[in-house]
């Protein structure tokens, strides 16, 4: 009973852009909101309209963001990648992500056994939200399918997840933003950004400044990046059907690194990159589409996070979610603290655990650390493979 109806796809279009459009204008120009990165503010827009039931919480228009925007982002966001940056950067964060990801299980198990005599079906729904918080949304589905959970616990878990994700961005934000932790963790990134005169409100503008993009650019970009999401897509497809699956668990999570569309599409990239380098890069404008099809995917997870929902049916499924992500900041603090990570290495890997690759190189962009995106991007999207085998090994556990 939403005032834009869920059928009606043009005004439904107009409200994502419109929405997106606002976000990265207040991210840009608004000094007092300037510390909130703009996919959060896109994500807060989304869900005070659904809350106010200006828009409906479920559309094939919100469906056609997750099956063709999100997958268009990926290359257009590592087409203008710094590789000697991401080898550099990526075997840190391997390390500190796969760290991280054991959080993330300690985190449902902990949620479980606080939670369980009050919450039916939470062996399920804890194995659901630990493939979830290692990979994303893909795993979420995947382990629903596989575990078949009732709908309306299905349901009522998407709705805590969201609104807990909106929290948890405001927690990962204040926590790299905080002066006492940046003196103990250490900030590299922030520091020299600092010490470079780049900081608050001008972070995002300087690093999204105006720069010379053509016609042609804008065409080859998304044509590239399309050709390279078809194929990816079409090969997983095809290999799966060849390969089928394995006789065990060591072939099964082999295949799953072969065919994994997630995982071919950022290797197809990559191989792109490196055999027409330099060509690619001179694609300006190529990194503002992907963001801005970023900027969309943020408005829509935003959509489906119902306060009224959580309050009826679903307060201690937050309050197992929270559970879950804090756990997992706290451990992946302790290891990057030991192991000498700077708080941004920390807070992008948790967010790349709980919010996904998407969500973590947003971060990085608002917050200006270069060196840190294309290296998220890619082990986060890592998550996408291993996220069902973590959460396969917690149902597993609870049983």
């Amino acid at each position: 009973m939403s005032l834009i109806p869920a059928d009606n796809t043009l005004l439904l279009w107009t409200f994502l852009m419109v929405s997106a459009a606002a976000a990265i204008y207040m991210e840009q120009n608004c000094r007092w909101i300037s510390k909130i990165p703009g996919a959060v503010i896109a994500l807060l827009i989304a869900l005070a309209a659904s809350n106010f039931g200006i828009i409906p919480t479920e559309s094939l228009v919100y469906d056609a963001v997750w099956g063709y925007v999100v997958p268009l982002a990926i290359p257009l966001l590592l087409f203008q990648l710094n590789f000697q940056a991401l080898f550099k950067e990526s075997s840190r964060l391997l390390v500190l992500f796969l760290l991280s990801s054991i959080g993330t299980m300690i985190g449902a198990l902990i949620g479980y056994y606080a939670l369980h005599n009050y919450i039916p079906e939470l062996d399920k729904i804890s194995g659901m939200i630990a493939a979830s918080y290692t990979g994303g949304g893909v795993n979420f589905a995947a382990m629903t399918a596989r575990l078949e959970p009732s709908k309306g616990m299905t349901a009522a878990t998407i709705v805590a997840d969201n609104l807990m994700m909106a929290c948890y961005f405001f927690i990962l934000i204040s926590i790299s933003a905080s002066t006492v932790i940046r003196r103990i963790w250490g900030s590299p990134h922030q520091d020299k950004l600092d010490r470079d005169g780049i900081n608050g409100h001008n972070t995002t503008a300087n690093y999204w400044k105006p720069k010379p993009i053509s016609l042609q650019n804008i065409a080859l970009s998304l044509a590239a990046s399309i050709l390279i999401v078809a194929i990816s897509f079409t090969l997983s497809a095809w290999l799966k059907g060849l390969l089928g699956e394995g006789s065990n668990v060591a072939t099964n999570m082999l295949l799953s690194l072969v065919t994994d569309k997630y995982l071919l599409l950022t290797s197809i990239t990559l191989i792109t990159i490196a055999i027409f380098g330099k060509n690619i890069q001179k694609l300006e404008g190529s990194q503002e589409l992907g963001m801005y099809a970023i900027y969309l995917f943020f408005v829509v997870i935003g959509i489906p996070a119902s306060i009224p929902l959580i309050i009826q049916n679903a307060p201690l499924l937050f309050v197992f979610t929270l559970t879950v992500a804090i756990v997992n900041l706290i451990i992946t603090m302790i290891f990057g603290k030991l192991f000498k990570f700077g708080i941004e290495e920390i807070v992008l890997a948790c967010n790349a655990n709980i919010g996904g690759p998407t969500t973590a190189a947003a971060l990085a962009i608002s917050k200006g650390w270069r060196d840190l995106i294309g290296p998220i991007l890619l082990i986060g999207t890592l998550g996408y493979v291993i996220g069902n085998y973590v959460g396969m090994l917690v149902y597993g556990l609870l049983q």
